[in-house]
């Protein structure tokens, strides 16, 4: 059953829908018009709320879309490990170093070569590093002043599978360009619409249900019999939509008149 409601949203993202309708981001809540400020307190679920009003619409017990533990972990590499890894979901093995004593410690616990991510706040491939040696090492950890190192898993593809609710509504793998280790897009990686294997679909879901993570692109990587969850993103892009010919725009609508989000 359709609902056809029209909802409240903050980010641009979903400005383009024909049922919702987008406010803005407005870090002093007294620039909001008296009218908008009324939409806002009155709205049962805000949609697209901003890391910054997230926090608040929780403290106040009003719902949000994506929820509010998506926020909690958005570009934040250290707190999706740590998450993982207390759910006992299986993600390439990962330590985080604090301070010069604890990087001193690096080589003890990885060989080379190892992956090294700027932790918090990259996107899009950028700020993942492949480690090969020990002056490439001490480069990263004079440029991090927290490091965060990962196994390396001679991989040239991996999976980007998209949850929205509670449903993936696409999947897709990643190759990585000749020469590079990366498969994002943005660093060249090519879409390929090939069937995604049950299994990392199944990790996927429990995944994002575990974390409750409700708008989301889960990265998974196949390496030695076993599938991995690499990353959370909850900023994804929309490219691999385009290449299958999913009207991101019209899909979420759909999903909006359904009362699946």
């Amino acid at each position: 059953m359709t609902t056809g409601r029209t909802v409240i949203a903050l980010e641009a993202r979903l400005r383009d829908c024909r049922n919702v309708i987008t406010l803005g981001v407005r870090p002093n809540f007294s620039d909001y018009s008296p009218e908008q400020a009324r939409m806002i307190r009155e709205a049962p679920i805000i949609y697209y709320p901003t890391v910054f009003y997230a926090d608040l619409f929780d403290a106040m017990g009003k719902a949000t879309f994506p929820s509010y533990h998506n926020y909690k972990c958005v570009q934040d590499k250290i707190k999706q490990t740590a998450l993982l890894t207390m759910l006992d979901i299986p993600h390439p093995r990962t330590r985080v170093y604090y301070g010069k004593h604890q990087k001193s410690k690096i080589r003890d616990q990885f060989d080379f070569p190892m992956i090294a991510k700027t932790p918090r706040g990259s996107a899009l491939g950028r700020g993942v590093f492949l480690i090969k040696d020990q002056d490439a090492l001490q480069i990263y950890c004079n440029q991090h002043p927290v490091a965060y190192i990962q196994e390396y898993l001679p991989i040239d593809r991996d999976i980007r599978i998209v949850v929205i609710g509670d449903q993936i509504v696409h999947a897709y793998w990643r190759k990585s360009q000749a020469g590079e280790f990366r498969t994002n897009v943005f660093c060249g990686g090519q879409i390929l619409l090939d069937d995604v294997p049950e299994r990392a679909r199944e990790l996927a879901l429990q995944a994002s249900r575990a974390c409750q993570w409700n708008d989301v692109g889960i990265d998974i990587c196949s390496y030695a019999g076993r599938y991995y969850v690499i990353e959370a993103n909850m900023k994804y892009g929309r490219e691999g939509f385009r290449q299958a010919g999913i009207d991101y725009t019209a899909m979420m609508e759909n999903l909006i008149d359904e009362s699946v989000i």
